[in-house]
């Protein structure tokens, strides 16, 4: 072990500080990182216990699903549903809300969450990852429905991601700064590897999809011509840019390096006003990157003052480097 701070003492020490804590949260977060574990190993083991590749179903969204989509759905599902700790959970391969089973003990919190985001880079073993925030269940709730999953960001109690790449990492936030955590698979346990992590204000390096140019707004045509332009334009700097096309993989390489995110509104299918789902997506990163020093906007609002109104609703997303996601907020108009 490099330090020794396991994420369960970390966990446990954290809890000691607030007063009147039951342990029923720590409990909750543990349960979902041994789940992250269980994916991990199922994502490592790929093609050999032939789980690549797309199935022949669709979800919501009318997206072909990949096979370890419905294996990594499955295991936190079976990770978490029996523990007490929870209410109900929301998952983007699932349709509806998805209540505590009667045979189990209801709790007290929501869990939300992507159980393998960025899965069709798994077949061309690029880094994917799962993607969680933890709400609270209404105290006056007897029935769970889904108006009472749709808290905006604010609400969050806690968010994290784990990343399977060339080692698994776990990322996490409560409201007291961002820690990542590296799973040692000698010992079983995720170890405290990147305190504190910080993103800088300023940054020379961004990620967009280029491909989708001619469909965005504006606002996001005349910032990406502004950076393009390099040292010879306005900004009079050169930047960097990158695309993994994995949220995942974007939000750590922005927490280890800085850097600007955008998946913009654009006009490709106007029915929809953005790409990420702001629930299990666009809400904890954005949460985590304001907790590292960063900034997350949709172009016109805050990300995390946004008031779902769905479950798998979708929002333009635009987060990292502090002062680079003010510029390109104030490009747009007033909404």
């Amino acid at each position: 072990m490099l330090n020794g701070v396991t994420f369960t003492r970390y966990l446990i020490e954290e809890q000691r500080r607030i007063p009147g804590a039951t342990g029923d949260f720590t409990s909750l977060v543990c349960d979902i990182a041994t789940a992250c574990k269980e994916i991990s190993h199922a994502v490592n083991r790929g093609r050999l216990i032939r789980v690549l590749g797309s199935t022949d179903s669709r979800d919501i969204e009318g997206e072909i699903q990949q096979k370890l989509d419905s294996v990594a759905n499955e295991i936190m599902i079976t990770g978490v549903e029996w523990t007490g700790h929870l209410a109900g959970l929301v998952s983007e391969e699932l349709a509806d809300l998805f209540p505590i089973p009667a045979g189990y003990p209801r709790g007290k919190y929501l869990l939300l969450f992507d159980p393998l985001d960025g899965s069709a880079n798994s077949e061309i073993n690029v880094s994917v990852g799962t993607i969680f925030s933890v709400l609270r269940c209404p105290e006056t709730v007897t029935e769970l429905k889904p108006e009472h999953v749709l808290q905006p960001g604010v609400q969050q109690v806690c968010a994290g991601y784990a990343m399977y790449g060339p080692f698994t990492m776990l990322v996490f936030t409560s409201g007291q700064g961002v820690n990542g955590f590296t799973l040692d698979k000698n010992v079983g346990e995720f170890i405290l590897t990147h305190p504190n992590m910080r993103i800088p204000a300023d940054t020379q390096e961004f990620a967009v999809n280029m491909s989708n140019q001619r469909f965005w707004e504006p606002p996001v045509q005349r910032y990406v011509a502004e950076c393009l332009q390099g040292a010879d334009g306005v900004r009079g700097k050169n930047f960097n840019m990158r695309w993994i096309a994995t949220l995942v993989a974007e939000v750590h390489r922005i927490l280890n390096r800085g850097g600007l995110f955008m998946y913009p509104r654009d006009q490709r299918e106007p029915r929809l006003p953005g790409r990420l789902r702001l629930l299990y997506e666009a809400n904890p990163m954005a949460f985590i990157v304001e907790q590292a020093g960063g900034a997350a906007s949709t172009g016109n609002e805050r990300l995390l003052t946004v008031q779902p109104t769905g479950l798998h609703q979708r929002v333009p997303v635009i987060l990292g480097a502090r002062h680079e996601v003010e510029r390109l907020a104030s490009y747009h108009p007033p909404f």
